[in-house]
């Protein structure tokens, strides 16, 4: 077994959709970025490469590459599960964390979980998002960003 764990964080600006776990949000602002910036799925991507001792998703997918301009996040955790297949690993679970003052998430929680756990190919259950507000305190809490933080938990099928 190895662990990875990912971080992304991103700025909101007027004008772009707000993505979270390959789910739209409502709000007056997006998470700004050369993909759909959605700071959850990339802090997973970031968790699962590094597990697998293939670096970042910055190293994977630059952003310097046209060929991922607006691409959707769920799309990269698709290539991503499947670099980790061919390496032999299987993917066991996702702890992951978004901080963001507004809007609340917990009604759009449980989608993520599902869309996550879909493109994986691991149980629902086995994917947990919790969120949280930085309380007012620095960039996310003042309302200008948002950040996450993942944790992933995958088996060698190579060393089993």
């Amino acid at each position: 077994m190895k662990i990875g764990f990912g971080y992304d964080s991103h700025r909101l600006a007027t004008g772009r959709r707000l993505v979270l776990g390959g789910k739209e949000v409502p709000h007056e602002k997006g998470l700004m970025g050369h993909s759909d910036a959605d700071v959850l799925i990339h802090a997973v991507c970031d968790a699962i490469l590094g597990a697998v001792g293939l670096g970042d998703i910055g190293r994977q997918f630059p952003d310097t590459d046209p060929a991922f301009r607006d691409i959707a996040g769920l799309v990269l955790l698709e290539r991503v599960r499947t670099l980790a297949d061919a390496k032999g690993f299987r993917i066991r679970n996702v702890d992951s964390t978004v901080v963001l003052e507004k809007p609340k998430l917990a009604p759009h929680l449980s989608e993520m979980a599902e869309n996550i756990a879909g493109v994986l190919r691991i149980p629902a259950l086995q994917v947990s998002i919790k969120a949280k507000t930085n309380e007012g305190m620095g960039l996310v809490g003042a309302g200008e960003g948002a950040a996450a933080f993942a944790v992933v938990l995958v088996e060698d099928g190579d060393a089993a």
